[in-house]
């Protein structure tokens, strides 16, 4: 298996600023987009000290970015939908990326 190299984009970890949340975790969720930060999502790029790479993530509040990172508890109804919650966030996440030219085709 080939070494896989991390991209990285600091158009894409800035575009967060401001942006609302898109994990939105239910009972964890803090709508607040001050706080709101590109969250990396494990993937096979990332390892042993190192996240994962600016194509695996979403934009997520100081709360659900807690949560996803272990510094807080998943809701134990939610705990099951950790995934789910990862993927919505990242296609909402390239959705709103794609409408503000951060992503653009051709």
């Amino acid at each position: 298996m080939r070494k896989i190299e991390p991209i990285r984009s600091k158009k894409i970890t800035e575009s967060a600023k401001g942006k609302p949340c898109t994990m939105n975790i239910v009972g964890v969720c803090s709508y607040d987009p001050r706080t709101v930060v590109f969250a990396h999502f494990p993937d096979e790029s990332h390892g042993m000290s190192r996240k994962s790479d600016d194509c695996s993530g979403g934009y997520a509040c100081n709360s659900c970015h807690g949560v996803l990172d272990g510094r807080a508890p998943w809701p134990e109804t939610e705990k099951e939908h950790k995934e789910w919650y990862m993927r919505r966030s990242q296609t909402r996440t390239v959705r709103m990326m794609i409408q503000s030219q951060v992503l653009t085709f051709g």
